[in-house]
């Protein structure tokens, strides 16, 4: 998440270096640096993406409220978000391209969870992340999309709201809201074995009783309510497409966001852009390092 993109982080993977034997492959997740700072107040939490978000190590919810008795996400048909279904997107090194549609989705995995870290950021598809509700991240998958979730360890299963970007992890699938992998029963593992199931929204709501089909009707409505805005950051524009590769390449090692490269214009002009983010102080605060890191004069683009 995302968030905004943005999706959360929820463990590192150590190099061990054994003398005499040729480099590893340096795995992109291994550029962040270690989590060892607890969650700050929410007054206090850094921009979401900068080097000192990454250090805070995500937590369980103090005091949380009981959580076994939430509803599952009711599939119900909406257009897709405004924000976070970009594609090709890159983040930490590699680049992701969405699924075109939902539909016939399978898939068994380890799914992790996320939780006070990033509990009221903005997800990648601009709402915010509620730890309570049953949501998740993906990587590829449309937002919104709704997926049935089972754990394979205890079949238990649950229906979550896809609205945001991650986990950003090769061996994970998804990242799933605290409310989410409470009632899957791995919030003391931290992961499980499941398997995801997408679910078509029009044929969940034709096989629902006559008189629930109506409770979920103002939902499309609600969803083409206008998004908030969101600020992109410019670092470079270039003729030449592997100068913006280039460039893209040291800002990977720099924040953790999305970074992309948008071509447009004739003749083409590689525009080389972060984001996007939700709040411009946000966005400034990402300015700021790429100038302390002389790697340009990035300006703040608000769409």
């Amino acid at each position: 998440m995302a968030r905004t993109l943005q999706g959360p982080l929820l463990a590192l993977l150590t190099l061990t270096l054994v003398a005499c034997a040729p480099a590893p492959r340096v795995n992109p997740i291994t550029r962040l640096p270690p989590q060892t700072k607890p969650v700050p107040p929410p007054d206090k939490m850094p921009a979401f993406g900068t080097d000192e978000f990454n250090r805070i190590k995500d937590a369980y919810p103090e005091a949380p409220p009981d959580v076994s008795a939430v509803p599952d996400a009711e599939p119900v048909a909406e257009p897709r978000a405004k924000y976070g279904n970009r594609s090709p997107y890159t983040v930490l090194g590699e680049t992701y391209v969405l699924l075109p549609s939902a539909k016939g989705y399978r898939a068994t995995g380890k799914a992790s969870w996320y939780g006070k870290k990033f509990h009221g950021l903005r997800t990648s598809s601009g709402e915010r992340y509620d730890m309570y509700k049953m949501t998740a991240a993906h990587r590829t998958l449309p937002l919104p999309s709704y997926v049935r979730v089972t754990n394979l360890a205890n079949s238990r299963s649950v229906i979550v709201k896809v609205n945001d970007r991650g986990p950003f992890h090769s061996e994970r699938i998804m990242d799933l809201s605290y409310a989410a992998a409470a009632r899957l029963d791995i919030l003391k593992s931290g992961t499980g074995y499941m398997r995801l199931e997408a679910i078509d929204p029009a044929e969940y709501q034709a096989s629902l009783p006559r008189k629930s089909k109506g409770k979920a009707a103002p939902a499309p409505a609600t969803a083409a309510a206008p998004g908030p805005a969101r600020f992109f950051v410019q670092v470079g524009a270039f003729s030449e497409a592997a100068n913006a590769a280039a460039l893209q390449s040291r800002l990977i090692d720099l924040v953790y966001a999305p970074i992309g490269i948008a071509n447009s214009g004739s003749p083409a002009v590689n525009r080389v852009q972060i984001g996007p983010f939700f709040t411009r102080e946000d966005a400034e605060q990402v300015s700021r390092i790429i100038r302390e890191n002389d790697l340009g004069l990035p300006i703040v683009v608000a769409r």
